[in-house]
């Protein structure tokens, strides 16, 4: 059973930072890339960043230059570190990692509030 475990998730003012964290385990076998997606209450779930088995990364326009995305192969592991949050960071973080068929974790709530 593969599973995609999140964490990181939490309150914080504007001009914080948050730490996310999604570990898959399982027989997911070769991950091919791995990311982080954002949805709020109706709007569908849109991409924040991406990252390849090669290194390669891309991100959301409204998070270049605040969010870097990083990944430890060895461990099935990617990280999103957020900077200078802003209040429509607000929204559930959800962990994608695609490999034989793309597997999502259950989401972490990421709110930006003062």
């Amino acid at each position: 059973q593969v599973q995609l475990v999140e964490s990181g998730g939490g309150l914080v003012q504007p001009g914080g930072s948050l730490r996310l964290s999604c570990a898959a385990s399982g027989s997911i076998g070769s991950i091919y890339t791995m990311g982080w997606y954002r949805q709020t209450p109706g709007t569908q779930r849109e991409l924040v960043a991406v990252s390849t088995s090669g290194g390669n990364t891309a991100y959301a326009d409204s998070v270049k230059g605040r969010f870097t995305i990083s990944r430890d192969n060895a461990k099935n592991t990617v990280y999103l570190q957020m900077n200078s949050l802003k209040p429509e960071d607000t929204g559930v973080y959800f962990c994608n990692a695609n490999s034989w068929r793309s597997f999502w974790g259950q989401g972490t709530q990421v709110t930006v509030s003062s």
